[in-house]
């Protein structure tokens, strides 16, 4: 084995190395945060999740190469930000903003393009200018190319089905959401997924209550045409 050989060879070690130290801890960010978005009252929530973003840059800090960290330190600070002042709010979604097009700029693929569809999320979420950088292309083009990295997602499926519903387009969300419950649960994160499909399921009923009631509500606006002429 030569030199450059054997310096290929202790990086990528050192990487796996490295990888099978952090996951365990992403994990358990993961699913605290999990519990707290899904299992925990308002109050409860306003609490907890600072205590979550500060465990979040410890990793951050433990791990100062490591991209996943500051892809869930992002997560939370945005999540946080529907308990916090407008003002605060605004200024913690462009703090998660600003974390996540830094993941994307050096490894759009990490945590299987997470960074992508929250940042792609809160595209569409937030206000315009110029409150703030809400824009709906934007947002599209980034949950698309979470899409790409991984389209058996979860998370890329659910919430590119959410923001073709935000935009009207109700089949093609039906889609995606039908995608988001068949997508596989993950081991490490049974929780977690199982709550989003829970809510997939949910959105996935409404949209046929809105399509079916559409449809009803074009029939009769049809027939009331029909009966004035």
């Amino acid at each position: 084995m030569n030199k450059t050989t054997s310096v290929v060879f202790l990086l990528l070690l050192s990487s796996q190395l490295f990888a099978s130290a952090l996951t365990p801890e992403i994990n358990k960010i993961e699913s605290q945060w999990a519990k707290i978005y899904y299992a925990e009252n308002s109050k409860q929530q306003s609490k907890h999740f600072p205590l979550l973003i500060e465990e979040a840059e410890k990793l951050s800090k433990k791990y100062p190469k490591a991209l996943e960290p500051i892809v869930w330190q992002a997560i939370i600070i945005a999540t946080n930000a529907a308990f916090e002042s407008p003002f605060k709010a605004l200024e913690s979604i462009q703090t998660a903003k600003a974390l996540l097009e830094h993941v994307i700029s050096v490894e759009p693929e990490t945590l299987e393009g997470a960074a992508l569809v929250t940042l792609g999320t809160l595209y569409y979420m937030s206000p315009g200018w110029p409150i703030s950088f809400g824009n709906q292309q934007t947002a599209e083009s980034l949950l698309k190319k979470a899409l790409k990295i991984n389209p058996l997602s979860i998370d890329s499926n659910y919430f590119y089905a959410d923001y073709l519903v935000s935009k009207g387009n109700l089949e093609i969300a039906q889609a995606y959401f039908k995608k988001a419950l068949n997508a596989p649960t993950r081991n490490h994160q049974e929780y977690a997924d199982t709550q989003l499909k829970k809510e997939a399921l949910s959105a996935l009923k409404s949209t046929e209550r809105r399509k079916l009631e559409a449809g009803k509500n074009k029939f009769l606006s049809l027939f009331s045409s029909a009966k004035s002429d």
